[in-house]
């Protein structure tokens, strides 16, 4: 392994057809050695954090959007926070944005966070699987921002972020899903 990818998107190659991913935008929160876990920014599902996490309405509007994290344990819950008091994370990705500490009640964090983004699973990999799915070309890294975390166009996302990144990528931005349909 390189270089560590946490706090970085993953944006899913054009060619990138497993239906988990295809045209995903993942954030990545650990990387080493051994692993690799992060969380899908794009896919929101119609379930409010009210109706799905209601113990998480302390902390998060209960209006909120709950997202499909990635295929792995999708009935567990990760949240990111921005935190105020980046003492209360359990580890930071992009500034001062996280993951909160396990175990703390979401009510404790109120004073201490700002915005939230709840996901229901989440992506993984095992040793040496994602440096390999980057090998052959099925993920494109770009540095995250917190506006990609907390973005409220999560249909353009995938766009923006390869745009960003310019050059032949700003081209591939504007790939229409179906390319024969072009």
């Amino acid at each position: 392994m390189a270089e560590s990818l946490a706090g970085h998107l993953l944006v899913a190659s054009p060619t990138l057809l497993d239906p988990n991913f295809a045209r995903s935008v993942v954030l990545i929160g650990l990387h080493d050695e051994q692993s690799a876990m992060g969380v899908v920014l794009n896919r929101p599902t119609e379930l409010t954090v009210g109706e799905a996490v209601p113990a998480l309405t302390s902390a998060v509007d209960e209006s909120e959007r709950v997202y499909v994290g990635g295929p792995v344990a999708q009935r567990s819950v990760v949240c990111l926070a921005e935190f105020i008091d980046p003492a209360c994370a359990e580890l930071l990705v992009v500034g001062r944005i996280g993951f909160p500490m396990a175990g703390v009640e979401p009510e404790a964090l109120v004073d201490s966070t700002g915005r939230w983004r709840v996901f229901a699973g989440y992506a993984g990999w095992g040793e040496g699987q994602l440096e390999g799915e980057i090998e052959r070309g099925d993920w494109i890294a770009e540095l995250a921002t917190p506006e990609d975390v907390f973005s409220d166009d999560a249909e353009a996302l995938w766009s923006s972020a390869l745009a960003r990144k310019g050059g032949s990528y700003a081209l591939l931005a504007r790939l229409p899903i179906d390319p024969s349909s072009n």
